[in-house]
């Protein structure tokens, strides 16, 4: 599936308003993300379900997030390895049906992970976010839901990008005046 089309009814689109602001939306009410994943799945989106409740430790999250997205038998079940992961289900290499208009990642009891790998809980985010990021590249659409039992729950801002130099003037020493 490609970018959203400025010709529809982007307000009756769902998956357009979950990706408007972030690319990771926040649930307390779980009659209200299942209606959202109800409604991805409706509309050709691949919605993989993730229970983070009974998470007490990284490898938990690695064990399972592995299992959902098929990772590779060489995965190193750490958070840069989940990253490079990532970055191959952006591509479709697995993970990820090709023939779908987009990927949604749930996390479910996410509060539960948070209590225990607050650190951890964070960055799985923001690779998501950054992720997603990469997947609207290409055209795909990468949206991660987490639902929380807490209602008060809150993050640090994820996806934030550095603002780096040109592929010209890279490296120091391509801008010295001396």
């Amino acid at each position: 599936m490609a970018a959203f089309d400025p010709a529809d009814e982007l307000g009756q689109d769902l998956g357009f308003r979950l990706l408007m602001n972030t690319s990771v939306t926040l649930f307390w009410r779980r009659a209200i993300l299942d209606e959202t994943t109800a409604w991805l799945t409706t509309h050709g989106y691949q919605v993989t379900h993730l229970d983070a409740s009974h998470w007490a430790t990284e490898r938990d999250l690695h064990r399972d997030i592995a299992a959902a997205l098929n990772f590779p038998d060489y995965y190193g079940h750490n958070l840069d390895a989940l990253n490079d992961c990532m970055r191959d289900v952006v591509s479709q290499d697995y993970g990820w049906a090709p023939d779908t208009t987009g990927l949604a990642v749930v996390f479910s009891g996410y509060d539960s992970f948070v209590a225990c790998c607050p650190r951890a809980a964070q960055i799985v985010l923001d690779i998501m976010a950054d992720q997603s990021r990469s997947a609207a590249l290409f055209g795909h659409r990468l949206i991660c839901l987490v639902q929380s039992n807490d209602p008060r729950i809150r993050f640090e801002p994820v996806g934030a990008t550095s603002v780096d130099w040109n592929d010209a003037e890279w490296f120091d020493s391509k801008r010295r005046t001396d």
